[in-house]
């Protein structure tokens, strides 16, 4: 619930957030169906796999964002810290 008189943003609506995740899936399997018709000049054997770079831009990212986890854990101060008495 947000507080009174802040005016409401457009992820605020579920709608919104759902036509989002519609449009990035629609968009990854259009990415992944181009795999069929382009021709890639892969240097090691396991480009050629079919979604080989949906695939590894899909793990590289659950692992970053693993990785600012654990760096948020490492790095994080109290909400007062900067704060003088």
């Amino acid at each position: 619930m947000k507080p009174e008189g802040e005016k409401e943003r457009f992820l605020d609506r579920q709608e919104n957030v759902d036509r989002l995740l519609w449009a990035f899936t629609v968009l990854g399997c259009a990415v992944l169906a181009v795999d069929f018709f382009f021709h890639r000049h892969a240097y090691l054997s396991w480009e050629h796999v079919w979604g080989f770079y949906g695939l590894f831009g899909a793990v590289g990212i659950v692992v970053l964002v693993q990785a600012a986890k654990g760096l948020r854990r490492l790095v994080m101060r109290d909400e007062d810290y900067y704060e003088s008495d």
